[in-house]
Formats: C-alpha cells, structure tokens, sequence
C-alpha cells in the first residue's frame, strides 16, 4: 500500500485516482462528522456553499434535519448547531441529518467526491480506519488535509502522520516503506514528535490558538485529541453524504 499525502485540497493531484481517499480536518469537521453518526445521526451531507446546503436541507423535513456549521471558527448565524464535536450527542442528532458546512474540511470533501471510495478520519478513529483500509485491499491511498484557507496546518499533519502509523500497525511493517510522497513522510516524523501529547500539538497550531481566542474550546481540544476513542468509519455513500457501513 502507498499513501500520497495532499496537505490541503489545493494539493490534490488534479490527473489520477486513487482507490481511495481519507480526508482529516481534526479541528473539526471530521471529529463532528464521526461523533454525529456515532451518536446516532442518519447522515452527514457536506457542502463547501451555504446556499447549495440550504436548498438540499428544504428538501428534508424540518424535525428530521439539523444546519450545521462555521465559518473562521465561528458558529453560523441561524443555524442549530456550529462545528463542534461535544455539541452533537445523541439527544441532539440521533435520527436526524446534518447538514454541514465548514470552512475547510467540507471544501475538503468536495475535492474528492468523485473517488470511489472515500473515508474520513480524526484522532479518534485512527485504528478503525486503518483497519477498514487493510480490509478492502487499498493499493492507492490518499490522505488529503483540510487545511486552513488553502494553508498547510499542522494539526491535520499531525494526523495523517498517526494514520500511516496505525496502517502500518495493522500491516505489521514499516511505515516508511508506505510514503508516497515527502509530505507523507514529514507527516509520519511529525506523529512520532507529538504522539505522547497530540492535544499540546492542536492547541499549538495556528487554528488551535485562533479558536483559543474566540472562547472556551477545552472541551473540544480534549475530544480532538482523543486517540482511538470512537470506532465508527464515516463513509461517503453517494456524492457529499457520508454515512456508515
């Protein structure tokens, strides 16, 4: 198995396919998308453009769907939920679809819907992905972060760089033998410094202390840094809406 990884969606190769494609956004998007379907949301739809989610959530009933969202960190004006992980519980999302948006992780999976396969992942279900990932015989992978704006961030790096190693743990080899690129084996290094304390590393990232600035986010640094505390796989079952399998 080869991982190429793509630190933001603008470094997605724009020619070739993968067999198939993880997106992170640990602060925060995939971290809520896992939490929702794991507390029992139906589905997650994700849209880069508020006015395409609006129109596809007028389409669902009003008791059956939750708007959810952000822009630079901050909760959107008129919607039920904003982008945060601990705010999705069961009594909240449980048979409900979300509707989501954000101002990179969904952008993220925009870029990559038309892969045939696609996943996402977080600190917290690095190992469920791994495993999914040996079990469908992925020759080709490609780990692509959010990102902040087109920006490289450290906290999806950081990630990606714990997702090679827990691959390599279910294939029982050396994870430098699975870079596709240097970006993955910067990303691998980066997880080897940080893996002890990955919560120090989120709030170190420049969207870490930007979300430490707009208010009390300790809750969510705690479940972002959670390793291997969910075991659900969020998969994209047709364009833009994940669920699980």
């Amino acid at each position: 198995m080869k991982v190429r990884y793509c630190p933001t969606p603008e470094a997605v190769p724009g020619s070739g396919r993968p067999d198939a494609a993880v997106v992170i956004d640990v602060l925060r998007a995939t971290t809520t998308i896992g939490w929702a379907l794991h507390n029992g949301a139906t589905a997650v739809h994700v849209f880069a453009d508020l006015d395409d989610l609006r129109k596809a959530a007028a389409a669902v009933p009003q008791e059956r769907h939750l708007l959810a969202g952000e822009r630079g960190g901050q909760a959107l004006e008129g919607f039920h939920l904003g982008n945060s992980p601990v705010a999705v519980t069961p009594a909240v999302v449980e048979g409900k679809q979300l509707f989501l948006s954000t101002t990179n992780g969904t952008r993220a999976l925009e870029r990559v819907q038309a892969v045939s396969r696609v996943l996402t992942c977080s600190l917290n279900n690095l190992a469920a992905v791994a495993e999914r990932l040996q079990a469908l015989a992925m020759d080709h992978v490609w780990i692509v972060g959010s990102g902040w704006e087109g920006s490289y961030s450290l906290e999806d790096s950081l990630a990606a760089g714990a997702l090679l190693h827990a691959m390599a743990t279910v294939l029982d080899s050396d994870p430098h033998n699975h870079c596709g690129n240097d970006e993955m084996t910067a990303a691998a290094a980066l997880w080897q410094t940080w893996r002890h304390n990955p919560e120090a590393c989120l709030r170190l990232a420049t969207h870490g202390q930007r979300l430490q600035r707009l208010g009390n986010h300790d809750a969510d640094f705690r479940c972002c840094a959670g390793v291997n505390s969910l075991a659900v796989v969020p998969t994209q079952m047709r364009p833009g809406v994940l669920g699980l399998v």
